[in-house]
């Protein structure tokens, strides 16, 4: 797992208020229900919106919280849980939860579905006039927010932090959305050069692969816990938020 309970994410280097949040239970096309944590922005309307994607426990208390950092910088915001079809809607998601188990039973297209039900829920809001939708994922996370880039959600942009790229290789000449890619160059279980041999394959379809490379981070460094991480963290707040200026009908804050 990449978060532990007492991990919390860091705060953006800007930000404002927080509107209105919490739990909701989502319904994909193939009968699943799953838990959901939503978050608005407490300023405006939205134009861009993002999904956050979990590491391999799905909805832990982490997410929830990023969720809500994410309304904070003007993104309407929702995070998912992946195990609605293998156990039940509502039991906690902490260091306890058997989590292998159910990921050995987790299919991508499974999680495809579950995203274009939030996605879907994003842009039907009424209270926002969503364009542009993004995915952003943690490890486990990360790697299915890339996959995404190949699935029919429209989306305008997906990021990851410490994906596996051979979670996503067999996708490569099906990627459409540009790809942020944020590693971390002491992550034992990722070789920082197969994070960019895989950029570099997914460049040469034609399609936007930015990555960038933490040297002296380890991975889940994003975590307002690892103090001597923060200029790190700062960075990846303010390259993903650029990412998504980039790719959105107008920028997040003037």
């Amino acid at each position: 797992m990449c978060y532990g309970d007492d991990a919390v994410p860091p705060d953006p280097p800007v930000s404002g208020a927080l509107g209105d949040h919490g739990e909701l239970n989502l319904l994909s096309a193939d009968g699943n229900e799953f838990m959901a944590y939503y978050a608005y922005p407490g300023v405006g309307r939205a134009r861009s919106a993002v999904v956050v994607m979990p590491d391999v426990r799905g909805l832990h208390r982490f997410y929830q919280d990023l969720a809500e950092r994410f309304a904070t910088v003007g993104l309407l915001s929702i995070a998912i849980d992946y195990f609605g079809r293998t156990t039940e809607i509502g039991s906690p998601r902490g260091e306890s939860f058997p989590y292998r188990q159910h990921v050995d039973q987790l299919e991508p297209e499974q999680v495809a579905q579950d995203v274009h039900a939030a996605v879907t829920w994003l842009r039907q809001d009424r209270d926002h006039e969503v364009e542009s939708v993004f995915t952003v994922g943690f490890c486990y996370g990360g790697s299915l927010s890339w996959r995404q880039s190949a699935a029919d959600h429209g989306l305008a942009g997906c990021i990851g932090f410490y994906g596996r790229p051979s979670r996503v290789v067999g996708q490569i000449g099906s990627l459409r959305a540009p790809l942020l890619l944020l590693a971390a160059g002491r992550d034992e279980g990722i070789p920082v050069d197969e994070v960019e041999q895989f950029a570099k394959q997914v460049q040469a379809t034609g399609v936007d692969a930015e990555l960038h490379v933490y040297p002296d981070a380890p991975h889940s460094f994003f975590d307002r816990a690892s103090g001597e991480y923060r200029e790190e963290c700062d960075d990846a707040w303010r390259r993903v938020a650029d990412f998504i200026d980039r790719h959105s009908p107008e920028p997040l804050r003037e």
